[in-house]
Formats: structure tokens, sequence, C-alpha cells
């Protein structure tokens, strides 16, 4: 987020309401029924028309805002629709407000058409019968989706989305340093250790379950492990303790070398990149590779800030929209789904003066003068590499965001 705080977790979501997923002519009230299989996709535009599109998105971050801002203000002019920004800081309590519904039968006129997600959140909601579809592949823009060189597109952590969510944008693990004071940075996992020794005091990762916490602890383990099979399958608990062995091991050697000896941990990674922008760490890391060139651009981190990933290639995914199974603008929301795909927005977004968040686009599949929005993006010596960002590693099975962060608070939560 800019994966945003997705960590919707079973418990939370008090799994005794248990509901049998419902399929789309089910949950829909006859008004809806008309988005058939076969409606053209002119109709769906019609019907959009004078809807308000409520979309439940994080709101952390002010560039997205203004982004989202910007979306808005285009769909009301080129479509009609009213789209709402519902600011939220996590995804969990709307999902429970889904549960809530389904249980108690409200099968329409709901309080939200479009939700930003992915990893557990998408794993509990379509497991529920929380999500309306399959939808995105009825998108016009579908086509231009990159599916083959980026297959986290049609699978969320590593569960299929079965077109129950549209793809938004790429979001990958990138570390950065100002390479005035640290010249060599550790590009594996090993090897910060080994530099964390060295240097005491000077590393820090956010405390989970702050989603970039957890994304470093998945990082170090998939680095850390010979096998990295059982990670791509829901948690063994009878396994657990051996096949997770290598990452205590490692932070057990990390903690007394880190900041504040391991004691006291950034609760966020705003909080982290403020550590380094303050001089009191020399490496941060973030789930957006352009967040780096961003924070050059707004004066808060050195010119001289350079970001890469690391030698043996960083966790990627990808986030999504989702239309929840008692919308009441499912058509609005399937326009503005199909508008956040377009090259134009898309472009828009992965310009880090805007935002920086990559696309899921097929450059290859749009025109040259599409593809001319991106190429003319800027580039700056704090993005990494092209080739580098190829380095990646998929995401766990969504099961691991919740063990991992709970056996870590187990451990070392005080």
């Amino acid at each position: 987020m800019t994966n945003a705080p997705f960590g919707l977790t079973r418990r939370e979501l008090g799994l005794g309401l248990l509901v049998a997923p419902v399929m789309l002519s089910a949950c829909a009230k006859p008004a809806e029924e008309r988005i058939g299989a076969a409606t053209p996709w002119r109709d769906i535009e019609k019907m959009a028309r004078g809807q308000t599109v409520n979309w439940q998105a994080w709101a952390g971050d002010p560039k997205i805002n203004d982004y989202i801002k910007w979306a808005s203000e285009t769909v009301k002019a080129r479509y009609g629709i009213d789209l709402s920004h519902v600011k939220t800081s996590d995804t969990t309590a709307f999902i429970q407000t889904l549960l809530a519904d389904k249980s108690g039968g409200r099968t329409s006129g709901g309080r939200n058409d479009l939700i930003w997600l992915n990893g557990e959140n998408f794993s509990a909601a379509k497991e529920l019968g929380l999500l309306w579809g399959p939808f995105a592949e009825r998108l016009p823009n579908w086509e231009l989706v990159d599916v083959k060189g980026k297959p986290s597109t049609i699978t969320d952590f590593t569960l299929p989305t079965e077109g129950y969510e549209s793809p938004w944008g790429m979001a990958q693990l990138a570390f950065f340093h100002d390479a005035a004071k640290l010249a060599s940075p550790p590009r594996t996992i090993p090897a910060m250790l080994a530099w964390a020794k060295n240097n005491p005091g000077r590393f820090a990762y956010p405390a989970p379950p702050d989603f970039t916490g957890v994304t470093f602890l998945k990082q170090a383990l998939l680095e850390l492990s010979v096998d990295r099979t059982p990670f791509y399958k829901p948690v063994d608990k009878a396994g657990f303790d051996g096949q997770t062995a290598p990452l205590w091991a490692f932070l057990n050697q990390l903690h007394p070398v880190a900041w504040r000896g391991g004691k006291s941990y950034p609760p966020d990674y705003p909080s982290l990149r403020q550590l380094l922008e303050d001089q009191e760490i020399d490496i941060a890391f973030a789930f957006n590779p352009a967040e780096a060139l961003n924070a050059v651009n707004a004066g808060l981190l050195p010119p001289t800030t350079r970001a890469y990933i690391l030698d043996g290639g960083t966790i990627q995914n990808t986030h999504f929209q989702a239309i929840p199974f008692n919308s009441s603008a499912k058509a609005g929301a399937m326009v503005v789904a199909n508008f956040l795909l377009s090259p134009e927005a898309q472009a828009r977004k992965a310009d880090p003066r805007v935002w920086g968040d990559a696309t899921v686009l097929n450059l290859a599949a749009i025109t040259p003068a599409q593809r001319q929005l991106f190429e003319a993006l800027p580039k700056g010596s704090a993005l990494p590499d092209e080739k580098s960002l190829a380095r990646a590693l998929a995401e766990p099975h969504p099961s691991w965001m919740l063990a991992l962060g709970d056996a870590w608070r187990a451990r070392y939560a005080t």
C-alpha cells in the first residue's frame, strides 16, 4: 500500500456466523438481475449513469487520496457517476459489516459498492460469499491486463481470483538508503544480519501485525528456507515450528543489534521512514518501489537516496477492487473498475509525482499513443531499475500473514 493495512483474520470475523457462498443470481435483487452474462457493456454504462458508488478505500496517504479525488471527478464528468471515497484505515471493519449483513439477510442496499482489498480479506470475503461476481473478465479493459507476465493479477496470495476481483496496481518490497552515508547496502537477508552486527542500532522494522512488518518476516522466511513449498499452502500447525525455525534464529540474532536493542519497534511504515529521515537508522523499506522517490520529491529524504531490490528478489503482489454482494450500484462499480484499468488512469497512478503505483497492464497490448503515457513518466535514481524489479517472489498463502504475526507477538511483544 501502498498495500494498505489488510490484516483480516477469521478470528476477528467471528466465524461462528458461517454463511454459505452465494452466487450472483442468488444475491441480487430483480433490478440488478438485468446485469446478466450477455448484458452489453453499453447497457451497463447506461444503468451506471446517475448512480452513486461508495468506494471503501484506504485513506492513509494524501497522494492516494488525491488520486481517488481525480478519479471521482473524471468518472463524474464522463459517465455521470457520483464516486464517493469512503475513507478507512482498516478493511477489517467493513468485512465484518458485510458478514453481519449476510447473516441478517440484507442482500441489497449495502453501504458500499466497491472495496479495495487483497490477501486475507479477499480469502475470507470470497469464502463466505461476501463478494458479487464474477465480473472482472467482463470489463472491456480486462483484455489489457498482463495476466501472463504478471500472474498475481489473477492470483491473490496464491488464491485464484476467478473474476471476483479486478486488479488495480502492483506492489513490491523495496529497500532504500542514503548512498552518501551507506554506499554498499546489504543485498541479502544474511548479509543484512552481518551488516547489523557491524552497525548496531542502525536497522529497524515495523512491529507486526503491521502489514510491512509482517511482509519483512515473510521475506526473511522465504530467503532463509531451503524448501519454500509449505509457504504457498495453508499453514500446517504441526509443521509450523520447524518450518519457521530459520526465521526465529535470524531474529534472535538481529534484535540485540537492532534499533533500541530490539526492545522497541516502530509501529508502522511511516514511523520507519521517519527514523531514516531523522538519521536514526540507515536502511528502510516499503511495499512500493516508488516510495523512496516520492519521499525525495517531497523533500523528506536527500537526493542521494537510492532504492534497490534484494539479489534473490522481493515479495510482490497485486491489489484489487471487488464488489460487495449487496452493492446497490453494481453497474456503477463495474464502470469505475473498468476506468481504473484504462491506460490513462493506470499511467497517472504510475507517475511517482502522483502516486508511483506500478501498472497491471501489458504495455504491448495498448496503442503507441497510450504507451507513450508510460514512457514519458519521470525516472529517478531513487527508483529500483526495471531489471531488478523483475526479481519478484510470489506472496505466500494468506494464512501465513496471521500465523507469523501471532507467533512474533508471542515471542517478542512486551
